[in-house]
């Protein structure tokens, strides 16, 4: 059983890595936002590659504010979510396997 608990704990801590490395994308595309990136740039092309099919749908659903973008911080407030629910009950998880309680 102790290799299925260490099967849960690995997944739970690279889900948790690649949930901050989206984290700090999204920071990273939103921080140039406000600079008026060139386009033709192959590190904004692969920002907005990795975060648009994640932020299109959710600004699609938001009521228009002005011109300010809330859909990075609704994408944060969701990887945070998932970084303390769903990291931390598989770390539990294989805790308890471990225990076997």
């Amino acid at each position: 059983m102790f290799i299925f608990a260490n099967l849960i704990d690995a997944s739970a801590t690279v889900i948790y890595y690649l949930l901050n490395i989206y984290m700090w994308i999204i920071i990273i595309r939103s921080l140039i936002s406000w600079v008026n990136p060139d386009p033709y740039n192959p590190i904004v092309r692969f920002l907005y590659q990795a975060t648009e099919p994640i932020l299109y749908p959710i600004r699609r659903r938001l009521p228009f504010m002005g011109g300010i973008d809330l859909s990075p911080i609704i994408v944060l407030l969701v990887i945070i979510f998932l970084q303390v629910f769903l990291v931390k009950t598989l770390n539990e998880l294989a805790i308890r396997l471990r225990t076997g309680g």
